[in-house]
């Protein structure tokens, strides 16, 4: 443990009057509330949780794009880059997902993480929140973060069955799925924005500009 850290958790230690061992009632106390994880009020869902997660998606300026099956995912890719008069080259993530689909010789890929000058990046995701429109996203040797963050365009191809209701069923997935808490887990809402120059929003300010889900139905 770093010395910075230790004299933060000392400093908490100290001002809750806990600088010796806790009491086994209150270790008990709190061993169980970490174990059950408790859940406070929760907004009521209406409808298809799909249909709610593009709607909340495309509010806060992400796009959809629904597709009958994993095996349509590389023509959506790139109608949506012809679409946008984008290049047809893309860098991707290295998920099994991805890599067991028959992408067209038209597309090149590269998989790596991301670098400054790269245009757009293809991923999967974790898992998404219906209430929110978020998009859930872990780091992993799969999964950079970087393909996140670095380019202007971001595609990512999430299954029906990901996504969730509310934001807490994410931290139950994560826990009951992955044999360790991956290194960051990030919750992206939409494409980057900024509203603070002259309260104007600006897209792209801190990530990508546009974010695009493919959405496989099947």
């Amino acid at each position: 443990m770093s010395d910075a850290r230790e004299q933060i958790l000392a400093s908490i230690r100290h001002s809750l009057k806990r600088t010796g061992t806790l009491e086994g009632s209150v270790s008990r106390m709190l061993d169980e509330r970490l174990a059950r994880h408790p859940v406070h009020v929760q907004p009521a869902l209406q409808g298809d949780l799909a249909a709610r997660f593009v709607s909340k998606l495309e509010a806060v300026a992400g796009t959809a794009a629904r597709v009958s099956s994993l095996a349509a995912v590389p023509d959506a890719v790139v109608d949506y880059l012809s679409a946008q008069a984008l290049s047809l080259e893309v860098v991707m993530a290295s998920a099994p997902m991805l890599a067991q689909l028959d992408w067209p010789a038209s597309l090149k890929i590269e998989r790596r993480v991301a670098r400054r000058e790269d245009h757009v990046t293809v991923t999967g995701a974790f898992a998404a929140v219906a209430e929110t429109g978020s998009l859930v996203l872990v780091s992993g040797r799969e999964s950079p973060t970087t393909l996140n963050f670095l380019p202007d365009v971001h595609i990512v191809v999430l299954r029906r069955e990901q996504i969730v209701a509310h934001i807490e069923d994410v931290w139950s997935q994560l826990r009951s799925e992955l044999a360790a808490m991956p290194r960051t887990i990030n919750f992206i809402t939409g494409p980057s924005r900024t509203a603070d120059v002259e309260q104007t929003i600006q897209l792209g300010a801190h990530g990508p500009r546009s974010l695009h889900v493919i959405l496989v139905q099947g």
